[in-house]
């Protein structure tokens, strides 16, 4: 995970979806971001610890698979208030960069109001559709056709196929979770 927040927040999601044991977190940790940015131990046991100082969540022992006992960790109340509030408001981080709005992606059907979803998916459909390029010329944002190095303009045409699936679903979610408002064209129009 990029950050602290990053970690705490993505184990909050998963934890209130059930309670897991630390092994089983990890692995579902994994199995999200592992693949891009590794979870270790030494980052996710005291992201743990930091989170039940805060009261959000909290462990308790169950007896295991063997003889050995393990300890399950269970998101709070606060914990919960606290993950809902970071699906609600998000960072500009979090919309803006691709992993970490993915991993709010993962836990976004925990929000309850439409309204709220949806306001997320605004931000970061607002944030697509602003002009951008990772390679300028002077001002002048450099165009995939206009780049003669090929593996920039490989970079380029699959960053500008990847956003225009992006925005074709946000604007099929979107379409499904904003009321149309009386006299306004169907997104579609």
């Amino acid at each position: 995970m990029a950050s602290g927040g990053d970690l705490a927040f993505t184990i909050l999601g998963f934890l209130n979806e059930r309670p897991m044991h630390g092994y089983e977190l990890k692995a579902r940790l994994t199995s999200l971001t592992g693949h891009l940015r590794p979870v270790s131990d030494g980052a996710l046991y005291p992201a743990i610890a930091r989170l039940e100082a805060k009261g959000l969540l909290e462990r308790h022992e169950e007896p295991g698979a063997a003889a050995a006992r393990r300890q399950v960790l269970t998101i709070t109340r606060a914990g919960r208030e606290e993950l809902l509030r970071r699906l609600r408001d998000p960072a500009d981080l979090d919309i803006s960069d691709q992993t970490r709005f993915f991993a709010l992606l993962t836990f976004l059907s925990a929000l309850p109001d439409p309204a709220g979803r949806a306001r997320v998916l605004r931000r970061r459909l607002d944030f697509l559709e602003a002009p951008a390029s990772f390679f300028h010329e002077g001002d002048r944002p450099v165009r995939a056709r206009d780049e003669p190095d090929p593996y920039r303009r490989g970079m380029l045409l699959v960053a500008a196929a990847s956003s225009r699936a992006e925005r074709a679903w946000l604007r099929e979610r979107l379409a499904e979770l904003e009321p149309r408002r009386e006299g306004e064209p169907a997104a579609d129009a």
